[in-house]
């Protein structure tokens, strides 16, 4: 990995949504794919891609549709029924434990390919491709081409008549990346001190963007290589709030669920610093706010770029 080259890459997700938004109002991604509103679908990827997929998974199921995400690396991956198909998900097209579980799948069911890279092993074993279109991550790190992975299942509920126009919806964050960059040295300096500690990173976020949280805390390890976790806003509360008894807890917090007030509580009362993401909150030491945060998909897409923005500045430093 580069770490001279992060920064760059993070810098080009506005313009790289930006022509995202454009394809996306010119093609229908998904029309070579044959899913529809009766399919079965099957989502397979390793790290940032399942995270991603996670995500996809549970939003198509609350509007009806069968979908599920596997890690691809899983010995219990679901069989193969009427109407499945699998959608293998890799940045790289080369991750082994993908191309492993596809290999298990072809034949006997369609298997759609969603890369950012032509021509890779992941291409040759699909029977139809979508290329993310983030273009070459420069520093190794996966962090455009996460973001377009949630973008092209945004385009994939529009196709199926579950969701919003996804043109719109990118340009818009195109806009909101665009104002977080603009805005980092207003919070940046500070956020470093107030979520950096000696016990490490704990990133919260709501179920239905809980790939924000998975995906934030996976560039603090990635690249500063600096423990970091990731939960869900409402099991917090059961699984993380002990630890705010006993250490230096210091909790990056993507606002937005119904659970909050609980959290809130026991990270107040227990004098822990928590740093609000995308919403006001005045029992934060720290809150980041950013052009279109009043909207689920543009935080959605947008608003990991906060963390990854904290880790390649500790990456950075740890370099220089």
């Amino acid at each position: 990995m580069r770490p001279e080259m992060f920064l760059a890459d993070i810098e080009r997700k506005p313009d790289a949504l930006a022509g995202l938004a454009a394809s996306l109002g010119r093609e229908n991604s998904w029309a070579a794919t044959a899913i529809d509103r009766d399919s079965h679908l099957v989502f397979l990827g390793m790290g940032s891609s399942h995270y991603a997929n996670g995500v996809a998974a549970a939003r198509l199921r609350a509007v009806g549709v069968n979908a599920v995400a596997e890690l691809a690396s899983s010995d219990l991956l679901p069989q193969v029924r009427p109407n499945t198909v699998v959608v293998a998900v890799s940045a790289s097209g080369g991750s082994v434990e993908t191309l492993d579980a596809v290999s298990r799948y072809q034949g006997r069911c369609p298997v759609v390919a969603m890369t950012n890279t032509a021509g890779s092993d992941l291409t040759r074993e699909a029977s139809a491709i979508l290329m993310m279109e983030a273009g070459k991550e420069e520093s190794g790190v996966s962090c455009r081409s996460f973001q377009h992975t949630l973008a092209l299942f945004l385009a994939l509920e529009a196709e199926l008549g579950l969701g919003p126009n996804p043109a719109a919806t990118v340009a818009r964050a195109a806009d909101a990346t665009a104002d977080i960059l603009d805005r980092r040295a207003s919070w940046l300096p500070r956020l470093l001190e107030e979520a950096i500690g000696p016990d490490g990173t704990y990133l919260v976020a709501p179920a239905r963007r809980m790939s924000s949280a998975q995906q934030g805390a996976l560039m603090l390890r990635e690249t500063p290589r600096v423990p970091a976790v990731g939960c869900e806003t409402g099991d917090w509360s059961h699984v993380d709030v002990y630890l705010t008894k006993t250490i230096d807890y210091r909790l990056v917090l993507f606002a937005g669920s119904r659970w909050e007030p609980q959290l809130v509580t026991w990270v107040v009362d227990r004098g822990s610093r928590l740093i609000s993401i995308g919403q006001d909150m005045p029992q934060a030491t720290l809150v980041i706010r950013y052009a279109h945060d009043d909207d689920e998909e543009v935080r959605l897409l947008a608003e990991v770029g906060v963390a990854e923005l904290l880790a390649e500045s500790l990456w950075r430093s740890a370099g220089s």
